[in-house]
């Protein structure tokens, strides 16, 4: 008996085009941001990561938080073929403008149950007035 891999198991809400959209759509991981007297807490849900799959950089006081993860090729026996793929390469990267009151050197971040939590502390002393009022002459 032949398998035609056009038809699906699924019901048809789950059809190709669901998945498609799902897994290729450019959507950005959903974000809280919360702030306290101490610190700025990001969270990002970010399911099916590792966390070596993450790169968290700052750079100009704008914090970029990346993933990439690549799909894994798995080798069939001779008596077996693969008639759906839906495991997908993935990718994203959010960029967030810190202000200048925290203390970059003490950012932390933490991968729990498909949930990025970085933790920005505060400075404890307010930032240099960095406003120059230049004189016409």
């Amino acid at each position: 008996m032949k398998f035609d891999s056009r038809k699906s198991f699924l019901p048809s809400i789950l059809n190709d085009d669901f998945f498609t959209n799902f897994f290729e759509g450019n959507s950005l991981p959903a974000a809280n941001i919360v702030e306290n007297k101490d610190e700025f807490r990001v969270e990002l849900s970010v399911p099916g990561f590792n966390k070596d799959e993450f790169n968290i950089e700052v750079e100009k006081n704008v914090l970029i938080i990346s993933a990439k993860q690549e799909s894994k090729k798995e080798e069939k026996d001779k008596e077996e073929r693969l008639i759906r793929e839906e495991f997908r390469s993935s990718s994203f990267s959010r960029s967030f403008v810190l202000p200048d009151s925290v203390d970059m050197e003490k950012i932390s971040a933490q991968y729990n149950d498909g949930v990025l939590k970085l933790s920005i502390p505060k400075l404890n002393k307010a930032p240099e007035d960095r406003i120059k009022r230049i004189e016409i002459k």
